[in-house]
């Protein structure tokens, strides 16, 4: 019989990277923003971490990811992130995987969810079954020339305001849920806190879900498609 793995999870996002490992019950996190790279990164997560032990990495990255590396540099931070290579600057395996899709694996109960991040961009992803779809919705058209993060993220919060942008939200959620034939729908990030009333069959996620989606990731079980 194996080991139990010890695993490391790292959730990287728009204006925080937050920390968990195996064992531990308190996150640790620090800042990140539009100039942090992947090598300010993995500097720091060093640092925060070296009281904790671990033998794997899951990576939560705030972009699009195929057969596990980074397809894109990620439109809310710096550049270099791309062709790093995790696994030799942390010293072991590292799994990465889109940051929303992360969260969706720690928020599935069933059938066929929805996952939408409201924070500082608009993650998104889908669940059908048990299989895991990462999606980029983000960057598709919206309306007056401006996408759906140009909307629902928090330059759409700032720019219309919160009354407004919880209408946005409303709108989009029923017409994407409606779209996608989506059982359950799921608000995540740090914004989904405002929303004052949910549309149907739409719950309230979680950020420590994106921990358990994390975890979750090294379970021959789930089939993330990694």
């Amino acid at each position: 019989m194996q080991p139990k793995r010890k695993i490391l999870v790292i959730d990287v996002g728009g204006t925080h990277v937050k920390l968990l490992a195996t064992g531990q019950k308190e996150k640790r996190e620090f800042d990140s923003g539009p100039k942090y790279r992947a090598a300010d990164m993995v500097r720091q997560v060093k640092g925060a971490v070296k009281d904790w032990d671990y033998d794997v990495i899951s990576l939560g990255y705030p972009g699009p990811v195929v057969h596990g590396r980074p397809i894109r540099e990620p439109h809310n931070l710096g550049g270099g992130w791309v062709h790093f290579d995790f696994k030799k600057a942390f010293g072991c395996d590292v799994k990465i995987i889109n940051d929303a899709a992360m969260q969706a694996m720690g928020s599935y109960r069933k059938g066929r969810m929805l996952f939408l991040g409201l924070g500082t961009g608009l993650g998104s992803a889908m669940i059908a079954d048990g299989r895991l779809e990462p999606m980029e919705l983000a960057h598709l058209p919206y309306r007056k020339g401006k996408t759906y993060e140009d909307y629902l993220g928090v330059r759409g919060l700032e720019r219309l305001g919160k009354k407004k942008w919880e209408q946005h939200v409303l709108e989009v959620v029923n017409e994407l849920r409606a779209a996608l034939c989506a059982d359950d729908v799921v608000l995540g990030g740090g914004n989904s806190k405002k929303l004052t009333k949910l549309p149907p069959h739409t719950r309230l996620g979680n950020n420590q879900n994106a921990f358990i989606g994390g975890f979750r990731m090294w379970d021959q079980k789930v089939d993330t498609g990694i």
